[in-house]
């Protein structure tokens, strides 16, 4: 959810705008049928990026955002207002996503998968109800992620690529994130951090520190 970016934004410097990306079925979208196509979500965050005055744009998504996050970045590029960098986290290259059956699961284990990667508070987990409000959310992530492939024949991104991984993270394999430098024809690098799959949240000042020194921009 966007909330879990909450504490980017007195990370930020001034002049950097941050703009989190609330997926339908989340928080203040509860309500909303939810996506899960990752090419139907990137479809609506590139319109919606668009409709904005033209500024250096980078993109970063963690875990299904990072698939959103690239597919995105193709569009703005065939829109000719390309993505200055591409950052992504938790997930395997493109190539290689798109492997499961965990959203065919019933509720009660798909909740428990979930809660198992972490990020979950444990009053959150044991809350029915809450469960019963985002579930049909969690599932149709895990169903964009499990199902997802990549948009076919595309020629490369320009920009430079950074991938993020936490130590202890069972989703990804580091010996096989080098595929995202696949993705582009620009610079390709790797960093690792503490925590598991949800590293995103152990501090994070020094991950937007990070990812603005790798910025063209920045640093």
């Amino acid at each position: 959810m966007a909330g879990g970016f909450h504490d980017w934004g007195t990370a930020v410097p001034f002049g950097v705008e941050l703009i989190a990306v609330q997926y339908p079925a989340r928080a203040d979208r509860l309500g909303e049928p939810p996506v899960d196509a990752v090419t139907e979500m990137a479809d609506r965050v590139a319109a919606e990026l668009l409709r904005l005055d033209p500024v250096p744009t980078a993109l970063f998504g963690h875990s299904l955002g990072a698939l959103v996050a690239y597919e995105t970045a193709l569009l703005l590029r065939d829109a000719a207002a390309p993505a200055r960098h591409l950052a992504v986290s938790g997930s395997p290259p493109p190539a290689e996503a798109g492997r499961g059956t965990t959203h065919l699961a019933d509720d009660e284990e798909l909740w428990t998968a979930v809660c198992a990667l972490g990020g979950t508070d444990p009053d959150v987990a044991a809350n029915t109800d809450l469960r019963a409000l985002v579930l049909p959310g969690l599932r149709a992530d895990v169903r964009a992620s499990e199902r997802y492939r990549p948009r076919p024949a595309r020629p490369r991104l320009a920009c430079p690529v950074r991938c993020y991984y936490g130590t202890g993270d069972p989703l990804v394999d580091p010996g096989r994130l080098s595929g995202w430098a696949t993705v582009t024809t620009g610079s390709f690098s790797l960093c690792e951090r503490p925590g598991a799959h949800f590293h995103v949240l152990v501090d994070p000042p020094a991950l937007v520190a990070d990812l603005l020194t790798a910025v063209p921009s920045h640093g």
